[in-house]
């Protein structure tokens, strides 16, 4: 299974396809899926699941996200991307080849299974959450779902640990587009224009202070604008100026706290210098929150592996969070690193990569928890 793993990996890591443009991607997973006997449906236009209805009357559900990333791949491998610029750079490829893994394994056990079986091969989860998509359509419900685990694989804990925590495991992120306008002039007469750099220079100060002294400090959140953009010409008062961002935490109200400090921020500049200044948040992912009595089923059923407790949260944001809302969950990571091999770089990092070994170990995770569980009548 090892071999076949890696070649799935391999295959599906030269065609990385960024969300809902995963035709290619869909193409192969249907054609692995039919070739072991399976029909597979479309749902969310690029994305795929397979039910495996016995007549039970609940069911468990994986989920692999299948979407890759816009960065150009530095890994030197043979079975780099092919598609330019684009690249499985968060593991995603590892992701599919272990569902294809328990695919593939249960389809020679179906008649032993005492429960469904819901396998989601969901699109777009590095940019718009296609795990909403998902969770709209209803797919959950109708295949009467009592839990759904998710897996990572995870550079920063070493080659083969599976890692996880109760309860909040990964922070909520809104996305934030801040932009000024100002007036233009000469950049010889700043009097006679409305600076739309300085503004902004002085909003992302301002909201600094946000974090540090207008939320509670027991509160974890994150504030970071990465893309800063203004004016056109060296000798010209800038008449626009944006920022682009991200907010997070733990919390829906801290989230509105702070968004609601931003436009604070905004009127005051506005009445100040006659500019105009419009905040846009876009909704984003809701906290990974990992069911307590489910993890504790989860941490009891895989007690054979080496297992590793997160005390803190992490501050990365997953659409895993939205099947958490709808029934109990599980996401958990599979350690991916390895320093004599090199595989030390972080996910999104254009040399990211791993041992194909790990994919084994997340297989045997998925199919510990289909016995434990009793999926699977051992």
């Amino acid at each position: 299974m090892t071999n076949k793993l890696q070649q799935f990996r391999e295959d599906l890591h030269q065609i990385p396809e960024t969300s809902f443009t995963e035709f290619k991607t869909q193409a192969y997973l249907q054609k692995a899926l039919q070739a072991m006997g399976y029909q597979p449906q479309v749902i969310a236009t690029t994305g795929l699941y397979v039910y495996l209805d016995q007549g039970h009357s609940t069911s468990i559900a994986f989920r692999t996200d299948i979407d890759a990333l816009p960065v150009h791949e530095e890994t030197g491998v043979g079975f780099a991307s092919t598609h330019d610029g684009y690249m499985h750079a968060c593991g995603h490829d590892g992701h599919m080849a272990m569902m294809l893994g328990v695919a593939d394994y249960l389809q020679a056990k179906l008649d032993q299974l005492q429960k469904n079986v819901l396998l989601i091969f969901q699109p777009a989860e590095e940019s718009i959450g296609g795990a909403k998509q998902i969770v709209d359509t209803g797919l959950l419900e109708q295949c009467h779902v009592e839990a759904i685990f998710g897996i990572h694989l995870f550079p920063e804990i070493e080659e083969g640990i599976i890692a996880s925590k109760p309860g909040p495991f990964m922070a909520m992120a809104n996305e934030v587009n801040v932009t000024v306008i100002g007036t233009s002039a000469h950049g010889a007469m700043p009097h006679k224009g409305v600076d739309a750099n300085i503004i902004l220079a002085k909003l992302l100060v301002d909201f600094e202070t946000i974090q540090t002294r207008m939320i509670s400090p027991l509160q974890p959140t994150i504030m970071t604008f990465g893309h800063i953009q203004g004016g056109h010409v060296r000798n010209q008062i800038s008449d626009r100026a944006i920022m682009e961002g991200t907010i997070r935490s733990f919390d829906k109200t801290v989230q509105e706290q702070m968004v609601q400090a931003m436009n604070q921020f905004a009127r005051h500049y506005e009445q100040l210098y006659g500019c105009t200044i419009t905040i846009d948040v876009n909704d984003g992912y809701l906290p990974v929150i990992n069911d307590e009595h489910l993890y504790q089923t989860w941490k009891d059923a895989l007690y054979e592996f080496p297992l590793h407790e997160f005390k803190q949260p992490f501050m990365i944001a997953e659409d895993f969070s939205f099947y958490g809302e709808v029934v109990p969950s599980v996401f958990f990571f599979v350690g991916a690193k390895n320093d004599k091999q090199g595989f030390t770089y972080s996910l999104h990092h254009p040399k990211f990569n791993f041992n194909p070994q790990v994919l084994q170990v997340g297989l045997k995770a998925y199919q510990t928890l289909l016995k434990k569980l009793g999926v699977l009548h051992e």
